[in-house]
């Protein structure tokens, strides 16, 4: 596995070029995986951020072919501000979903009409199928590059660590469905938003389940535990595994984890609102 470096082009299969985004950092790896799609028409999904100088890579990288689509796996400040700059360059088509802020969101990234589940992109040399992948937020997709067995995975899949699910949009049932739903389909690769190409899918996806379910068992035996508890003090109890410099992220994850529980009538909320949001206090029911 070579490093990934912003601004490289790397040509990872004959219809798909990647170039990574300047923007490292604790929840972007190496930064953010730009994808060209295609040769003669293309599909640039996931532009990422409006960095001029990442915006110049991708433009050069796409020379003289036809852009057709500006794609966004979802609509996060790191996977697609740098949309509506290229849409005017090259006089492409945004595709993907618009959801109400909620103080994640690129307002810049706007649609005529949002994308669904099954919509297809059909151009010269490639079809990519749009799958929704609800769970990180809930207008995220996925696409399958069908001639070759590839899925583009946003932040649904990263490539060396877990993802945050971002309540109330974010949602963990919804996250552990999104994951089911892709073995559905024939992958060979998994290519993420962040990371390297992933030549496991199957195994890969499997281990993502298995590794939140390990982690629900978990906040279940520590809440046995310790009975009434504050999200705050719960979350290195829960993350004892993990860096406490990442606890305050993690503790994203851990609130999913308890709505989750919730929904399915496992854990209540003793305090249901706090001006603190780690204050909120939690038990079995």
């Amino acid at each position: 596995m070579n490093a990934i470096k912003a601004g490289d082009v790397v040509t990872l299969s004959p219809r798909v070029r990647r170039v990574t985004a300047n923007n490292p950092g604790a929840m972007t790896g190496a930064g953010t995986n730009t994808y060209l799609i295609g040769r003669e028409e293309i599909a640039i999904l996931d532009p990422g951020p409006a960095d001029s100088s990442h915006i110049r890579a991708i433009l050069e990288a796409v020379g003289s072919a036809r852009v057709r689509w500006i794609v966004a796996t979802h609509t996060h400040p790191d996977h697609s501000p740098a949309a509506a700059i290229l849409a005017e360059q090259v006089n492409a088509e945004m595709i993907g979903c618009v959801l109400q802020d909620d103080g994640h969101q690129d307002r810049s990234f706007l649609v005529d009409n949002n994308v669904r589940h099954g919509d297809l992109l059909v151009a010269n040399g490639f079809t990519l199928e749009a799958i929704a992948t609800p769970g990180h937020v809930s207008n995220h997709f996925c696409y399958l590059l069908r001639e070759e067995g590839l899925v583009f995975t946003g932040d649904h899949i990263m490539g060396g660590s877990t993802v945050v699910i971002i309540p109330p949009s974010g949602d963990m049932a919804e996250y552990l469905v999104s994951l089911e739903r892709l073995k559905q389909y024939p992958i060979r690769q998994l290519l993420p938003g962040h990371g390297d190409v992933i030549d496991d899918p199957i195994g890969v996806i499997d281990g993502l389940i298995a590794h939140r379910l390990r982690r629900e068992d978990k906040v279940i035996r520590v809440l046995r535990a310790r009975g009434d508890v504050s999200l705050v003090d719960l979350t290195p109890l829960v993350y004892d595994d993990v860096d406490a410099s990442l606890h305050l992220v993690a503790q994203v994850s851990l609130w999913a984890h308890l709505l989750k529980l919730e929904k399915e009538g496992r854990a209540i909320k003793t305090i249901e609102q706090h001006w603190l949001f780690g204050q909120q206090r939690w038990r079995l029911v």
